[in-house]
């Protein structure tokens, strides 16, 4: 079959479905990751993944596409943008102690179904054109260096953040791949732009990029607010200020993001106004009230107990006013000794 196929015709063609589909970008690389593979490995040996064990179960699995999915030769990797038109600025809610920030991707729906049901729709557009082939999508849902591969396909490159930063577009994006057996023409791999900028290393608030290209994950916000299961280290529960769902602050900073791109995908618009909610509000939000609103949301996945550790944090965090302590002695007696444990610290802060 393939020797009727003109490969270079097809890949322009799938870059312009990817276009029509709602992707920012289409690009396409070969399975050479051996110097991410290293990276990688000597970041697990140096425990820099916390508790992150899964990062380390599948071995060479991550850096070697044909292991994870046999007959791979090329990987098409889509980008989507998600920060939205409308939003309350992400500087002015981190300023106002009384809010609680919610990393800009979590404020929508979950991208993981939107990414995967768009990848799907591609692969069934080349299958209408090609006829059946070997495909797996993916969408930060297996062992997958989403970020390398990308950065392979020409739409961006790694910055000292250890984010993916594209030149005309910033950085506020989703990544997916389609993971194939056919063998299309690759696209020359991103360059770095990041030169002598360390902005984003400044601004991390708890030091979690130990140097450039190297993120201490143990250190940093995201981690500490949606992977981590167990207390957050008290040293560093004062450096987490009112972010209670992940962190933005080394893309806020970020001289490239002066170029992003907006969304026009209605789904990534904030929901049950996450983009500036107050910290009083949100804890008070019963179990029922985070599954509903939190169905459909990146956010769920932490469930209510760390939702309501990470608030009493940032309560923790606010001003000493009569109402954050009420709010906080409200859930004194939590059922969950993981939320008392950090509201007694909170209340300790105020007292």
């Amino acid at each position: 079959m393939t020797d009727t196929i003109d490969f270079t015709t097809l890949a322009q063609h799938i870059k312009s479905w990817g276009e029509e589909l709602g992707f920012a970008a289409i690009g396409i690389g070969d399975t050479a990751l051996s110097a991410d593979e290293a990276h990688l490995l000597n970041w697990l040996a140096a425990g820099r993944h916390g508790e992150m064990d899964y990062m380390a179960r599948h071995g060479t699995q991550r850096s070697r596409p044909a292991d994870l999915v046999p007959g791979t030769l090329r990987i098409i990797s889509a980008r989507m943008n998600y920060w939205p038109p409308q939003l309350h600025s992400a500087e002015s809610v981190l300023a106002d102690a009384n809010l609680g920030y919610v990393s800009r991707y979590a404020l929508g729906r979950d991208y993981h179904k939107l990414l995967r049901q768009r990848l799907q729709k591609l692969a069934d557009r080349i299958t209408a054109e090609i006829g059946p082939f070997g495909y797996r999508a993916f969408t930060d849902s297996a062992p997958v260096l989403e970020k390398a591969l990308a950065q392979q396909a020409g739409l961006g490159w790694i910055g000292k953040h250890t984010n993916l930063i594209d030149q005309d577009s910033g950085s506020w994006f989703f990544l997916g791949e389609l993971y194939t057996d056919l063998p299309l023409p690759t696209d020359t791999a991103s360059t770095n732009h990041c030169g002598t900028c360390h902005a984003c290393i400044d601004a991390c608030p708890t030091g979690a990029i130990v140097a450039p290209y190297e993120l201490d994950a143990r250190l940093c916000i995201s981690y500490l607010t949606i992977e981590l299961r167990g207390p957050i280290p008290e040293e560093l529960r004062p450096l987490l200020g009112n972010r209670i769902y992940g962190c933005d602050d080394c893309q806020l900073v970020c001289p490239w993001n002066k170029f992003a791109t907006r969304t026009n995908e209605a789904d990534f618009a904030p929901r049950h106004a996450l983009d500036a909610e107050t910290l009083t509000n949100l804890f008070s939000w019963t179990e029922n009230d985070f599954l509903d609103n939190t169905a459909g949301s990146a956010i769920r996945r932490i469930g209510y107990e760390c939702w309501l550790r990470n608030i009493a944090v940032a309560l923790g965090n606010a001003p000493s006013t009569a109402e954050i302590i009420e709010t906080l002695e409200t859930r004194r007696d939590d059922p969950s000794a993981l939320v008392r444990e950090h509201v007694e610290w909170a209340l300790a802060r105020h007292a």
